[in-house]
């Protein structure tokens, strides 16, 4: 396995991990269930989520992007229903767990540098020639 993938991984475990420790409507029964529930959300969060928003697009735009927190919601929702030991309360304890776990990923990753992968952009430096023509 990739080193990223085991650091996003451990990061993801850990910010439910104390998502769940915070917040009463969040519950985590073990350390199994954590690990299979960072699995499960990051599975849930790199493939089912994208679609979630294509799907919601309209109503997101439409909220001014509002509608977002509702779609990580039931992205987080989704895998607690997935995954035994792992549940929340309601769907606003959903709505507020996935924010927090994002908000504690986000902090644990600008301290240890781990960032989750991205399909990235690239940068392409083009520069006008002697000749006038545009090449990189």
């Amino acid at each position: 396995m990739s080193t990223l993938f085991l650091a996003h991984w451990l990061t993801t475990a850990v910010a439910l991990g104390v998502t769940a420790w915070v917040l009463p409507g969040v519950r985590v029964d073990g350390l199994f269930s954590l690990a299979l529930a960072g699995l499960v959300l990051g599975f849930v969060n790199a493939v089912v989520r994208p679609l979630l928003l294509l799907v919601t697009l309209p109503f997101t735009v439409l909220t001014l992007g509002l509608f977002y927190f509702v779609v990580n919601g039931l992205a987080f929702g989704l895998a607690a229903f997935l995954v035994p030991g792992f549940s929340v309360a309601s769907f606003f304890s959903a709505v507020l767990g996935a924010f927090a776990v994002g908000l504690v990923s986000w902090f644990i990753g600008s301290f240890t540098g781990v960032r989750p992968p991205t399909r990235g952009s690239m940068v392409v430096d083009v520069r006008r020639g002697p000749d006038g023509r545009w090449g990189s």
